[in-house]
């Protein structure tokens, strides 16, 4: 099915973006890549008469480091922050899960801001995003703000993202490099049914000084699990499976899911907590490496 008819803009500016916004309000809409968006156009679910395209606004993707973060711009595509050297030394595990993302022809043309704007629920990067303590870059003509990636994502396809801003950029803090991170995930297809991501500090003895545990994809936005990472405060390293993983299945049991295409709420729950122990045992181990199994 092909969409309904609209009108195309490519603007050269973020002045440029503002002014359409302005002229348009709910009839318009932002995108990049379009992964997300052009399906559901082309199902009809969604109708804009007005699109409006950032590619043109080369400088909203480029990748560097500044003043502490490694800042992401909101264009750059999945296979690029993948490939990209600089997050490749600094942030392993998340270049390693921009490189399994769904295929490499979403890869290539889907965007990293694109992704968390649409607010897909069965999506990989926003639960390792929130275990690194990333934040996005928000644009509107009164200025901008920083909105933590935690509290971004409000809902299923729902973000914190108030009418007429732009996400021009995703920042994440440059870690300790003796951070331990790691991300999990299952899914039939290309999108996950449920994933885990963990990030832990360890000190000097070799004992937790800090741990984030997040599970993404089994509802509406990253779940954080803030028993479990309360659990492992303190622990040694080699103790921390047997002391958070029976907190974290109570947890995980009360996370709020609903049956779908990607499985019972259940079952989600169950991958949730098995890719849970995957990850901590993968980050523990030293293998920063994202791992996607699919059925």
């Amino acid at each position: 099915m092909l969409p309904r008819r609209f009108n195309l803009h490519r603007p050269r500016s973020l002045s440029e973006v503002f002014g359409l916004l302005d002229q348009y309000g709910d009839d318009a809409s932002v995108y990049a890549g379009g992964t997300e968006l052009l399906i559901a156009l082309k199902a009809r679910v969604l109708h804009y008469p007005h699109l409006i395209d950032l590619k043109a606004l080369s400088e909203l993707a480029a990748i560097e480091e500044y003043d502490g973060d490694v800042v992401i711009g909101a264009l750059a595509s999945h296979h690029r922050i993948a490939t990209h050297p600089l997050v490749r030394g600094v942030v392993p595990a998340y270049a390693d899960l921009s490189d399994g993302i769904a295929n490499i022809r979403v890869r290539c043309a889907g965007t990293l801001g694109g992704n968390l704007c649409f607010a897909e629920p069965h999506a990989d990067p926003p639960a390792m995003l929130a275990a690194l303590g990333a934040r996005v870059r928000l644009h509107s003509k009164e200025g901008q703000r920083d909105c933590a990636v935690a509290d971004f994502i409000l809902g299923d396809f729902e973000t914190a993202r108030q009418p007429g801003e732009v996400m021009t950029a995703i920042l994440i803090p440059k870690p300790a490099p003796e951070l331990k991170a790691a991300y999990r995930c299952y899914g039939a297809g290309e999108r996950p049914a449920a994933g885990a991501a963990v990030a832990i500090l360890p000190d000097a003895a070799g004992n937790v000084a800090a741990a984030q545990f997040w599970i993404g994809a089994v509802s509406g936005q990253p779940a954080a699990l803030t028993a479990t990472m309360a659990a492992a405060g303190g622990k040694p390293l080699g103790e921390l499976a047997e002391a958070c993983l029976a907190v974290a299945a109570d947890e995980i049991a009360a996370i709020a899911a609903s049956d779908d295409s990607h499985g019972s709420a259940d079952y989600k729950r169950h991958l949730a907590l098995t890719m849970l122990e995957r990850a901590l045992a993968a980050a523990l181990g030293g293998e920063a490496r994202a791992e996607r199994m699919r059925a």
